[in-house]
């Protein structure tokens, strides 16, 4: 029988490209529902923000942290910070970049992740937040 069930995870982030690993929150929110086999969608609400998989670890951590300041650098002034004045244009196009929702299959009550592969959210935006993930699990009980 096809299930579908919606949960919501709140993480409160310190802002400034803090990239915070919530596998095992959404492994949490799989183990409380009878999907066996399926697809887990998650999606994080707001605009300066994004989910993407890495291995988490310092130095990648590290890494993709850079990487984002060299492609799209927090210093510039960007025409969204002329219009609005909060100065995080660069919040919103590395999010946009990296895009606000993930899918992970599921296999015998278990995300199909690899290994090394964690589910990480990035807050990108200049200032805490407090950011909302939706995870929808969809499946069979099998």
């Amino acid at each position: 029988m096809m299930k579908i069930e919606t949960h919501k995870l709140v993480e409160k982030t310190q802002g400034k490209c803090h990239i915070i690993d919530i596998t095992a929150k959404v492994e949490n929110q799989l183990g409380k529902t009878q999907v066996r086999k399926g697809l887990a969608t998650l999606f994080v609400s707001g605009s300066t923000a994004a989910l993407t998989t890495i291995e988490h670890e310092p130095g990648l951590v590290k890494d993709l942290e850079e990487l984002m300041e060299k492609i799209i650098p927090s210093g510039k002034r960007y025409h969204n910070d002329d219009r609005w004045g909060d100065d995080n244009g660069f919040s919103h196009l590395r999010a946009s970049l990296l895009g606000p929702s993930l899918q992970v299959p599921i296999e015998n009550g278990q995300l199909l992740l690899g290994t090394w592969q964690q589910i990480v959210l990035l807050d990108f935006d200049n200032q805490p937040r407090t950011r909302e993930i939706v995870v929808q699990i969809m499946g069979e009980d099998e």
